[in-house]
Parts: structure tokens; sequence; C-alpha cells
């Protein structure tokens, strides 16, 4: 791979997975963050150790004005964009619709939602062949939620994914003309931090022996579906929806 690679809140997770596995397939990789640079410049450093490029930039993609500065440090700092995966995304605390505040729904849809738009259009314009660019690749975070509902956890973040997913498809038409390829994976449960940060710490070790493969996913087994669909092995796969759940 050549080019730089933007892997949205990849400070850990599914994002720091993305990353490093992007830096091994030879993208520069451009590690975002919201906060917690310590565990980015961390996964910098893992990527340098391996030999790999990469650069840690801080920014909140749900701030429209954040995501502008951070494509303009891309195009003066690093090789011409050539991927994006919008990884960034936040959930809100559990708890059924009419319980919610509109500060957990506007924070969960101005993230998920409206920051992955600023940074497709964003990409668009940069590796867009009407805009003089050479083509690339986006792949969207959706979720398992988005056909589930997760109806008694957080159905507005299930409604958010189900857009992304309409989203994907919509843009991967869009562009198909334009050597821009845009596809999404929507993980199952996956061991990560998010369950912790809703309010769920013990999620996964409820709901993991009740899923058809047995178990929780690794961030790196979304990495590798993830990377996949970046890859030429993929170039004729555009506006799909991978799921990688376990069968669930």
């Amino acid at each position: 791979m050549t080019g730089t690679l933007l892997v949205t809140g990849a400070s850990r997770g599914i994002g720091a997975a993305v990353a490093r596995l992007g830096a091994a397939a030879g993208y520069t990789v451009c590690v975002n963050y919201r906060s917690g640079a310590a565990a980015a410049e961390a996964v910098v450093g893992e990527i340098e150790n391996a030999g790999g490029r990469a650069r840690a930039v801080q920014a909140d993609v749900g701030c429209e004005e954040d995501v502008e500065r951070l494509f303009a440090t891309i195009d003066a700092e690093l090789p011409p964009l050539s991927g994006l995966v919008n990884n960034a995304g936040v959930c809100g605390q559990v708890s059924r619709l009419e319980e919610a505040s509109t500060e957990t729904l506007r924070g969960v849809l101005d993230l998920n939602l409206l920051g992955l738009m600023w940074c497709c259009q964003a990409a668009v314009r940069r590796m867009a062949r009407r805009y003089g660019g050479r083509g690339g690749a986006i792949v969207n975070l959706s979720s398992g939620a988005a056909s589930i509902g997760s109806p008694g956890e957080y159905v507005w973040y299930a409604a958010s994914k189900g857009a992304v997913d309409s989203l994907t498809l919509g843009l991967a038409k869009e562009n198909a003309g334009e050597g821009i390829r845009v596809n999404a994976v929507a993980p199952g449960f996956v061991r990560t931090e998010i369950h912790a940060a809703s309010g769920m710490p013990d999620r996964l070790e409820k709901v993991a022996p009740t899923m058809p493969i047995g178990r929780a996913a690794e961030p790196e087994e979304i990495a590798e579906a993830v990377l996949w669909l970046l890859s030429d092995k993929a170039s004729y796969t555009t506006g799909a929806v991978l799921r990688v759940a376990g069968g669930r």
C-alpha cells in the first residue's frame, strides 16, 4: 500500500488494530484521537518500532472545524491520502430511548454520523478523480446493532449505524466512477472499552456465551476485514456492508 491511511479514533480498540495492520501493509498511518494522547503516541511507537510510518494527530471528528484541521495536517505533513477508516464512535450511557438526554443523542449523532460524513466529504475531495485525485478506499465502521436495534440499551446508537449503512451504499454508487470504493464493516461483540464506557462493564461476559461462535471478537479480527476492504484484493467490492459478528 502507498499513501496515507487516516484512521479516526485510532488510539485504542479496533482503530488501533487497524492502524497497526495498515502500517504493516505499507501505509503511512495518521493515528487520529480525540483524547488520550499517550495512548495514541503508544500506537505510533508500536508502528515505528515495527518499521512502519505513523503520525498521531489530535482532532474531535464530531467537530467540523477539527475535521478541516485534521485533513489540512495530512495535506501539509504526510503523503497524499489514499484510504480512510471511519472508526471513531460512541454509544452513550445505556437506557431506554425516552430516558436518554438530548446531550447523549446529539453526542452520538454528531460523532457517529455527522463526523463520519465530514470525513467522507474531505476524503472524496482529495481522492476523487474529478478533483485530480488518484482514487482510494473508504471503510466505515458500522455495527451489528444496526439490524438488531439494541432495545433497552442504546437504540440511538443502532440508528446512527443504520444511517452509516445507508450512507455507505449511496456514497459507493456516487463515487464508483471516481476511483473510490466505499464499504463498511459491521462488527458484533468485540473486546474493547466501549462496553464499560456505556455503563455495562460485564456485558461481554454475559453475552459472549450466547453467541453462535461462543465468544467475543478481538479487535484484530475486525481489523483484518477492514484491511481486506481497503486492499486491491477487494477491487470489485463497493457498497458492501460486511458483517463480522460471530453468527449473530
